[in-house]
């Protein structure tokens, strides 16, 4: 390549991006694994002791023995208040503080959270006016809350706001109420439990003594105290994990195609050169030495480079997720040296093992057979990648009859397995699907210039090899960035109208607060011309899903849903009735029922832990909209972080202001306006998918810019051939425009035919019918943006080439 100043810029090129973006997964990796809350209320306490926030269950494997699975849990897990007293007896430990956290919700909107007076010294809070709370109606506030001490304010809790009397303020730290003791152990609604015991110690107290009198109990220290306070971080920590390690995953995969198929590419246009050294006596592996010396020139300053660069990357990545809310707040980036060396080893290593890959047969012929396969392409594909191609052919057509025969997760999974494998034939078998591109779309283009259209078939079918690297990134690029994109906007699409089709209400309460106390839906009820109000909670349970015959712990989204929901929603039973639910049962969407019936029992793990065993009373269709598992709301309620509802859903056109004007920042909204929000914040969720199309995409539209160069460049004999036996500058450009047509033209509708069966596929899976969301201008931009990136990077270098006065004398190089 240092001969080759083309190919030596194009494959350094390819391989910083590529290092540069698997780098930055590496980033997102590394920081959902160092992720903690921060630590803000439990600054002053040395260890902090919280129940178990994860589900581990030990599941048997097919054909192998048991394997231990884990899920976080998205609630907090409630600790005995009597385990206090074990713990204030470790030596070291100068006081154990029992802490209970309750959302208050202040006049103003602003929300505090509730504590009792006890656990302002965790911080320490420290009064900067008044002094502490003394009786049920006293309350310490922060002093951004606005209210002088001596002043009344109304609070919210879980019930009509309440009087009281502001006997304090502190002046800083998380925006916070402070109750006496026993009132805030009312407020919390749970005897005897508590969120964590925070363990004011000496530095020199033992862990493992504090584990000892807590058994069975997280004993959390250092960074990990945050964890305790908020678990929104620590829930969102595996899924944030398989995320960065899925991105990683298909950036490896891409960079392999598309710097694969660059590094192919170069070496099949060097074929001359190497075949001259053959021909002088230079053994194989010299030739293969040679080879990988100039990919390691080229690869170890891009890699380096990208490596570095990977980190900016990756804390732009991780920026834009907390921007948009995908990430919960304190999910910090982590930047270490580990992403940059994994990068530059990663990229570096598929640069090399490409490189070997593709000098195998050139180096590996006879010098006098090299000499004349120099001149022209092979006429068929090695055995190997033929039969290769094939093999992942097969592959991706039983993952289609999988997802379009099954639901859930089982669809999901051969949906993903139908992309790679399809992809990967594509990129085995283009220079077939070159051949069979330039038949079809070749006779076209000779009906549109019959001269012209001739040359450029020609040109085509001969370098089938040429033809095939190029429609692989520009079927890769479609097929990669279609199936992002449109898979999100079906499943968005479904879910929405899931929710819409079973929505029965009239109007829906909500909240601008945390949420809304359960007496609202009692209040709604009472109003004249309600005919029913159905309070709502949702929260995430853990269940062991049976997917590809196999049952693996997943977390599920579930609904708390109260009295009268058979008249506001319709989940569209299947099998039993929803009108059963109450106490001891379930309803589960079949996309997670697996083999489980009416009647069957379904053991899952409720938001805080707890392990239930209900009764299935039903199976429901509408599993996006309604969420994977229906539940009794009494049992959702008992086992959440809070006891407040996320909406009210109302039967009955009244007037609701009278509730609104009874509870702080509760107010009703028609039907089609509750569906605007739910469909906004469902499209807010699939900003992941928009970074991914960004970066993965954008790396293989660079790729198939330099691939496409590269090949270009290498045509220089070409076309000073054709301008001595008479072709002017004008008609060898419009070859290369129809020629750009057939090769750009082939890769599209290739990766065009792998973004509809797989959303087909999609669609049938969520919907039932074999119809995606798609829309027909974001189709168009990129068709567009990739034949027309594809087609400069061709033009442009035949321009600035075709400019150059052509010599009689033709070189080798």
């Amino acid at each position: 390549m240092t001969r080759n100043k083309g190919a030596f810029a194009g494959v350094f090129a390819a391989l910083l991006f590529a290092a540069a973006l698997i780098g930055a997964c590496g980033v997102l990796v590394e920081s959902a694994a160092r992720a903690h809350a921060p630590v803000e209320r439990f600054g002053a306490a040395e260890a902090v002791v919280t129940g178990r926030q994860s589900v581990k269950v030990r599941v048997k494997r097919i054909g192998e023995g048991p394997e231990e699975q884990s899920r976080p849990l998205a609630e907090h897990t409630r600790v005995q208040a009597a385990v206090a007293q074990r713990l204030r007896t470790v030596p070291g430990v100068r006081g154990v503080v029992a802490d209970v956290s309750f959302p208050v919700l202040a006049p103003s909107g602003q929300v505090l959270n509730g504590h009792g007076w006890d656990s302002a010294a965790l911080r320490p809070y420290r009064l900067s006016a008044g002094r502490a709370p003394q009786a049920p109606d006293e309350v310490v506030l922060s002093r951004s809350a606005g209210v002088a001490p001596g002043g009344q304010v109304r609070l919210q809790m879980n019930g009509s706001p309440q009087r009281y009397r502001v006997t304090g303020l502190v002046p800083s730290g998380p925006d916070a109420a402070f109750f006496t003791t026993a009132t805030a152990a009312a407020l919390y609604g749970h005897p005897g439990q508590v969120d964590a015991l925070a363990v004011l110690a000496d530095a020199t107290v033992s862990p493992a003594a504090l584990e000892k009198a807590a058994p069975g109990l997280t004993v959390a220290t250092g960074p990990a105290r945050g964890d305790a306070e908020d678990v929104a971080v620590s829930a969102a920590r595996p899924d944030i994990l398989g995320l960065g390690a899925s991105i990683g995953g298909v950036a490896v995969m891409t960079a392999l195609v598309v710097v694969g198929g660059l590094i192919a590419l170069s070496v099949r246009e060097r074929s001359r050169e190497f075949a001259l050294l053959r021909a002088i006596g230079a053994t194989p592996w010299q030739v293969r030495r040679r080879l990988l010396r100039e990919t390691l020139a080229a690869g170890l300053p891009a890699a380096l480079l990208g490596g570095v660069l990977s980190l900016a990357l990756g804390a732009g990545m991780h920026a834009a997720m907390v921007h948009k809310g995908v990430l919960p707040d304190g999910f910090d980036l982590s930047l270490s040296p580990l992403p940059a060396l994994a990068a530059f080893g990663v990229t570096l290593l598929a640069a090399l093992l490409t490189a070997l890959a593709a000098s195998l047969r050139t180096s590996r012929i006879r010098p006098v057979q090299a000499l004349g396969e120099a001149a022209v392409d092979p006429a068929g594909l090695p055995r190997w990648r033929a039969v290769t191609g094939v093999v992942f052919l097969i592959l991706g057509l039983s993952a289609l009859g999988a997802s379009t025969t099954t639901t859930g997760p089982t669809a999901n999974a051969s949906i993903g397995g139908l992309v790679i494998s399809l992809i990967t034939a594509t990129a085995l078998l283009g220079p077939v699907v070159a051949g069979f591109g330039n038949r079809v779309l070749g006779r076209a283009v000779r009906l549109v210039a019959p001269v012209s259209g001739r040359m450029a078939q020609h040109a085509s079918g001969a370098a089938a090899l040429r033809a095939g690297s190029v429609i692989t990134p520009v079927a890769l690029a479609i097929a990669f960035a279609g199936t992002q994109l449109f898979a999100q906007t079906t499943v968005v699409q479904a879910t929405a109208e899931q929710a819409a089709a079973g929505n029965r209400a009239d109007q829906v309460l909500v909240s601008a607060g945390p949420g809304l106390p359960q007496g609202a839906a009692d209040a709604a009820r009472r109003v004249p011309g309600v005919a029913a109000a159905t309070p709502v909670k949702n929260t995430t349970v853990v269940m062991a899903v049976k997917e590809l015959g196999e049952k693996n712990l997943q977390s599920l989204t579930a609904r708390g849903i109260g009295a009268g929901f058979e008249a506001t929603m319709d989940p569209k039973p299947t099998a039993g009735r929803i009108g059963d639910l109450r106490d001891g049962t379930v309803a589960l969407s079949r996309d997670v029922a697996g083999g489980l019936r009416v009647g069957s029992t379904a053991p899952l793990w409720l938001g805080d832990g707890t392990l239930i065993k209900p009764r299935v009373v039903a199976l429901y269709e509408r599993g996006l909209g309604f969420g994977d598992v229906l539940l009794p709301h009494a049992v959702v309620a008992a086992h959440s972080s809070t006891s407040l509802d996320d909406n009210v859903l109302v039967k009955g056109k009244a007037d609701l202001r009278p509730v609104g004007a009874a509870y702080t920042g509760v107010h009703a909204m028609d039907r089609a306006e509750f569906g605007a929000r739910f469909s906004q914040q469902l499209r807010l969720q699939g900003f992941v998918g928009y970074v991914v199309v960004l970066a993965i995409g954008g790396f293989i539209v660079i790729g198939l810019v330099t691939t496409l160069a590269l090949a270009t460049a290498a045509r220089r004999r070409e076309f000073a051939l054709l301008r001595l036996v008479g072709g002017t500058r004008r008609q060898v450009l419009r070859m290369l425009r129809l020629e750009a047509a057939i090769i750009l033209g082939t890769g599209a509708a290739t990766g065009v035919l792998i973004v509809t069966v797989t959303l087909m596929a999609l669609a049938m899976a969520v919907t039932g019918l074999p119809v995606p969301a798609v829309s027909p201008v974001t189709v168009a931009l990129l068709l567009l943006g990739v034949a027309g990136s594809g087609a400069a990077a061709i033009l442009l270098p035949a321009h600035a080439m075709l400019r150059r006065r052509t010599s009689p004398k033709i070189s080798a190089s």
